[in-house]
């Protein structure tokens, strides 16, 4: 019985820490997952991150996507400075590392593949190769 107290307890715990049941549902909608954990910290994209030791490795750190991108969120949307602490590569997350920052570094910005912001170079250069057009009438 007292196993079934501390289920019902921390599902109580998670939904207040996710905002209550409302934005609880609304979270379950966009990540398919609740979870409860530490804020670590906020990158300048809205982006926020977490962390909670009692889950399993791998799983122990996550980023909740900003409201402004809605249910088009994707993982170049980290910054590399989040994406090493997020995937294991530094123990302190960037709030708390001294990072370096040279001045040929530029600032983060997500891939636009796939979108209408895509870049597409053009070529100068004549090609080496003329297409076979038909003669006309």
């Amino acid at each position: 019985m007292s196993k079934y107290l501390e289920k019902f307890s921390r599902m109580r715990t998670i939904i207040a820490d996710n905002g209550g049941l409302i934005n609880s549902i609304k979270t379950i909608y966009r990540t398919d997952e609740l979870k409860s954990g530490r804020l670590v910290g906020e990158d300048g994209f809205g982006n926020k991150y977490y962390e909670n030791k009692s889950y399993f490795m791998g799983r122990s750190r996550w980023v909740d996507y900003s409201l402004a991108v809605n249910l088009d969120y994707d993982a170049s949307q980290v910054p590399p400075e989040w994406h090493r602490w997020l995937h294991y590569i530094a123990d302190e997350p960037p709030t708390e590392a001294q990072l370096v920052k040279r001045k040929w570094m530029i600032n983060h910005s997500e891939n636009p593949t796939g979108t209408d912001k895509i870049y597409v170079p053009y070529s100068t250069v004549k090609p080496k190769v003329q297409a076979w057009s038909p003669p006309s009438k």
